[in-house]
């Protein structure tokens, strides 16, 4: 059982579209963890589509289910922000900035996280999810 899962904007569109890797690792998690940034990346894309009110229904009914919470920033979450980005410096391997707020949630949690991005993989802080757990 995995205790604790943190959905990447791409992993809720790939949960939304039903793929099984990722249905099948959200159903063996005790707790997901949807961060804010991720929401705000979901209501921006929601608003440039022709689907908004079905994608926004969509999404309030996930983040309603038993176990699904929304992640918020702190200060704890900021110094870990910091730090992967001082990191992340150091290596010569830049990422987007709102990457690097989930990560740094993913740390502060604890929590596995579902992502289809290669480069979050920079980020050695983090239980990046491979696929095939």
């Amino acid at each position: 059982m995995i205790k604790k899962v943190l959905l990447d904007t791409n992993a809720y569109t790939a949960l939304m579209r039903n793929e099984p890797q990722v249905v099948a690792v959200l159903g063996k998690a005790e707790e997901i963890f949807v961060p804010v940034i991720v929401l705000g990346e979901l209501f921006f894309g929601f608003a440039k589509g022709n689907r908004n009110k079905e994608n926004l229904n969509l999404l309030n009914d996930f983040l309603s289910l038993p176990g699904v919470s929304i992640l918020n920033t702190s200060i704890e979450t900021a110094e870990i922000f910091a730090q992967i980005l001082l990191a992340l410096r150091k290596k010569g391997k830049p990422i987007p900035t709102n990457d690097i707020w989930i990560a740094a949630l993913a740390v502060e949690t604890g929590a596995l996280v579902i992502s289809f991005d290669t480069h979050m993989s920079y980020i050695d802080q983090i239980r990046l999810w491979d696929g095939n757990k």
